[in-house]
């Protein structure tokens, strides 16, 4: 080993590779001759009078208190490359951003002194920290593989973060400063959304010890904090649900792509990777990326629920589970399964499945309305998968028995819920309490979805052999409107004549 790697800090080795200049000479130059940059200017966002709108509310929610809520920091994937960088849910929620946009941010809704307020004033002043663009004299502009500008592309300047997103715009390196100015203030505790960014939060947690306030209750505040944004998401306003739509349009978009290519998948020894890649084309191509991992499950491995490894077969005479959704540059995503038969035509024990499963899935539509419980939904549909389980001579009991609290044999078959809140994250809400959440009455403005699915596993003795094998979901997303729900996946067909003529057209 040489003497010069002896002495080499091991956290500087991994800059070996790219055998960076140093010399004087060489920064001098670099820092020069650049042209003056494009001076367009940066407009408002779409979403920012709408986020504004959301701090407002939840500034009324927790009036007292400076609320911190970070972006999140980009995270390893290996050595010294990141994985693609998602803001995080109540960031994205509260400023209006989406993509990749920005690592490392952090919004402050700092307190105010309610007795200097005028009427109507807000509780709080929004600050939006961040990382502004370095000039092209520093080491950052050439040398910084994770932020330089050479390396990565731009960041915006302090002044076009704030003409995005409407919030006045700071220095990350104010934050500190910042909040304990805030937490010395008689009366004022600092929340932190927890699990968006380990450092920002470790940061609240020394500035709030500092100034004699216990990390217990500190820790029960900021589980307030993640409640309130969580449960401000239930009702969409109407940019969401506009960004709700074009998910669910480039989505059953990839669908389409994926029924062409289904013969391509047939033929290839990964067929489940040709579909996943298929798909996420499609997502890539007209959105940011796929909302969560793609299913997409053929034969036996659509009776895995979260299938998302993809390595195997797609056989004529078998089905394929695909369950997907296209996530848009605003980070709401669709979730939309539809199960086809690969070879183009459901067996008939194929097509009784399917059949009971897409009854269930009406019927849990047909609950559907403003008023009526969520969970509720889900006993709609339970409801008829029992009673066709009962039907077939699959359950051990009547149906009426298995439906009881005490009984529940059908959900050997059934065992996740029927609908799930979707929106910017796939289980949207879900530090929502369970009364505003599963014992919530429906209204309007809600999006979630409806999902019911029968699984019956290869190595199932509990059913005749002609089930075994056969996994069957039907997934939508649907709107909660006035007078009841919007399908707003109702353009892809749902019943098996329908998918057997959709399949049919898109492989002509």
């Amino acid at each position: 080993m040489s003497e010069n790697t002896e002495q080499q800090p091991i956290t500087e080795r991994n800059a070996n590779r790219s055998r960076r200049p140093s010399s004087q000479a060489f920064r001098e130059f670099i820092a020069g001759n650049w042209a003056p940059r494009a001076a367009e200017p940066v407009q408002a966002g779409p979403a920012a009078p709408y986020a504004a709108a959301r701090r407002e509310a939840l500034s009324a929610a927790i009036p007292g208190d400076t609320l911190v809520i970070p972006a999140g920091a980009l995270k390893v994937r290996s050595n010294d490359t990141d994985y693609a960088f998602r803001p995080h849910t109540a960031f994205s929620y509260l400023t209006g951003l989406g993509t990749d946009q920005e690592p490392d941010a952090v919004l402050v809704l700092h307190a105010r002194n309610d007795d200097e307020l005028p009427d109507g004033a807000a509780h709080h002043e929004a600050v939006l920290y961040t990382r502004p663009l370095a000039g092209r004299d520093t080491e950052e502009f050439y040398a910084d593989a994770r932020y330089g500008e050479f390396w990565v592309g731009a960041r915006w300047t302090l002044q076009e973060a704030e003409a995005l997103t409407g919030i006045r715009a700071a220095h990350i390196d104010e934050l500190r400063d910042a909040l304990a100015k805030d937490a010395g203030t008689p009366g004022v505790s600092l929340r932190v959304v927890r699990g968006a960014d380990d450092a920002v939060a470790s940061l609240v947690d020394v500035v709030a010890a500092e100034n004699g306030q216990t990390s217990f209750e500190e820790r029960e505040a900021d589980d307030e904090l993640a409640q309130v944004v969580s449960e401000q998401r239930l009702i969409k306003d109407e940019f969401e649900i506009e960004q709700m739509r074009l998910a669910v349009a480039a989505t059953l978009e990839g669908f389409g792509r994926v029924a062409r290519e289904l013969p391509r998948a047939v033929a290839h020894h990964r067929g489940e990777r040709v579909v996943e890649a298929t798909f996420a084309t499609t997502a890539r191509e007209e959105g940011n990326e796929v909302g969560y991992d793609t299913i997409a499950a053929a034969g036996d491995h659509a009776t895995t629920l979260h299938w998302i490894r993809n390595d195997g077969q797609v056989r004529e005479g078998e089905l394929l589970l695909l369950d997907a959704g296209v996530e848009v540059d605003s980070l709401y995503t669709a979730d939309i399964t539809r199960t086809v038969p690969i070879n183009g035509r459901f067996s008939e024990v194929q097509r009784r499945v399917y059949e009971a499963v897409l009854d269930a899935a009406d019927a849990a539509f047909a609950a559907a309305r403003p008023g009526v419980l969520f969970r509720e939904v889900h006993e709609a549909a339970m409801a008829v998968l029992a009673q066709r389980l009962e039907t077939w001579g699959l359950l051990p009991v009547p149906a009426a028995q298995a439906l009881t609290p005490e009984g529940q044999q059908h959900r050997r078959w059934m065992p996740h819920g029927t609908s799930h809140h979707l929106g910017m994250d796939v289980h949207d809400c879900a530090q929502a309490r369970a009364e505003m959440y599963m014992d919530a009455p429906l209204r309007p403005g809600m999006v979630f979805t409806i999902e019911p699915g029968l699984y019956f596993k290869a190595d199932d003795l509990a059913v005749p052999a002609e089930y075994r094998g056969i996994g069957v979901r039907i997934e939508d997303d649907v709107l909660v409107t006035a007078e009841g729900v919007e399908n707003l996946s109702a353009a892809l067909p749902r019943t098996a004549e329908g998918v057997e003529a959709w399949l049919a057209e898109h492989q002509r």
